[in-house]
C-alpha cells in the first residue's frame, strides 16, 4: 500500500526551456474546429450533475465520481490505444508539455506515451480497489490522505485526456467517438473545477477547448482566459512536467 501511494505522491518539475529551433507556425488544433466542438452526446447540464448533493458525503461523493471518471477515461484511452505506440508516441507530450513519471523512489522516467498511460491507470487501479483508500463497506472510514490522493489521481487523468486531444483527434474522429470525449472531457473539466481538485496552471495547456466546451454547459471560465494567453505565449518553447 505504502509503495502505491508513494508512486502517486511525486513531485512534478515544470520548466520552459527553448527548443533551439527558428519559432514554427502553430499547428491548426482540429479538435477547436466549431464542427467538432458542438457534438455531444448529451446536452445535460453537467454543471448541476457534478454538485454535491445534499445528504451525501463529500469523500463518498469524492470516491464515486473518481471511480467513474477513471473507467470512462480508460475506456476512451482504449479505443486509440492501438495508434498510441512507442514509435508514434515516443514522449508523453501535450502539445507544448512533456510529462515524465516519476517513480516511488522520485526518479524522473522519460518513457512513451503507452507506457506513462500504463503507470496512471496501473497506479489507480490499484488505488481505487483499494479498501483502505477507497472503502466500500459501511463504517469504513477513508484515510486522511483520501482527498491529496484524488487530486493526484485526477491530475493523471487529465494528462491522458489531454493527450488523446492533442496526439489522437483524428483517430478519434475517424471512429466517431469525439462526441463521447466532448462529453466525457466537459463532465471531468466541471467535476475538477467544482471541488477544486486540479491546479488551474495543471490544466491552462488545454484552456482553448475547455472554453469552447464548458462555456456552452453554462461554466465560468474560471480565469482560463489568461491561461490562454500565455499558452499561446508559450508555443514555441518546450516545457517539462
Amino acid at each position: 500500500m505504502e509503495f502505491i501511494i508513494c508512486s502517486l505522491c511525486c513531485c512534478w518539475k515544470s520548466k520552459g526551456k527553448p527548443n533551439g529551433k527558428k519559432p514554427a507556425p502553430e499547428e491548426k488544433k482540429l479538435y477547436l474546429e466549431p464542427e467538432y466542438t458542438k457534438s455531444r452526446i448529451t446536452d445535460f447540464e453537467f454543471k448541476e450533475l457534478v454538485m454535491l448533493p445534499r445528504e451525501i458525503d463529500l469523500n463518498e461523493w469524492l470516491a464515486s465520481n473518481t471511480t467513474t471518471f477513471f473507467h470512462h477515461i480508460n475506456l476512451q484511452y482504449s479505443t486509440i490505444s492501438e495508434f498510441c505506440t512507442g514509435e508514434s508516441c515516443q514522449t508523453m507530450a501535450v502539445c507544448n508539455t512533456q510529462y515524465y513519471w516519476y517513480d516511488e523512489r522520485g526518479k524522473k522516467i522519460k518513457c512513451t506515451a503507452p507506457q506513462y498511460v500504463d503507470f496512471v491507470m496501473s497506479s489507480v487501479q490499484k488505488l481505487v480497489t483499494d479498501e483502505d483508500v477507497f472503502p466500500t463497506k459501511y463504517g469504513k472510514e477513508f484515510p486522511n490522505s483520501f482527498e491529496s490522493l484524488v487530486k493526484k489521481i485526477c491530475k493523471y487523468l487529465f494528462h491522458v485526456l489531454a493527450h488523446i486531444y492533442s496526439s489522437h483527434f483524428k483517430e478519434t474522429l475517424a471512429l466517431e467517438l469525439h462526441g463521447h470525449l466532448n462529453t466525457l472531457y466537459t463532465h471531468f473539466i466541471l467535476f475538477i473545477r467544482e471541488f477544486n481538485l486540479v491546479d488551474l496552471k495543471e490544466t491552462t495547456i488545454m484552456d482553448d477547448l475547455t472554453e469552447v466546451l464548458c462555456s456552452s454547459s453554462g461554466s465560468s471560465s474560471n480565469g482560463s482566459g489568461n491561461g490562454s494567453s500565455n499558452s499561446a505565449g508559450a508555443q514555441n518553447h518546450v516545457k517539462e512536467r
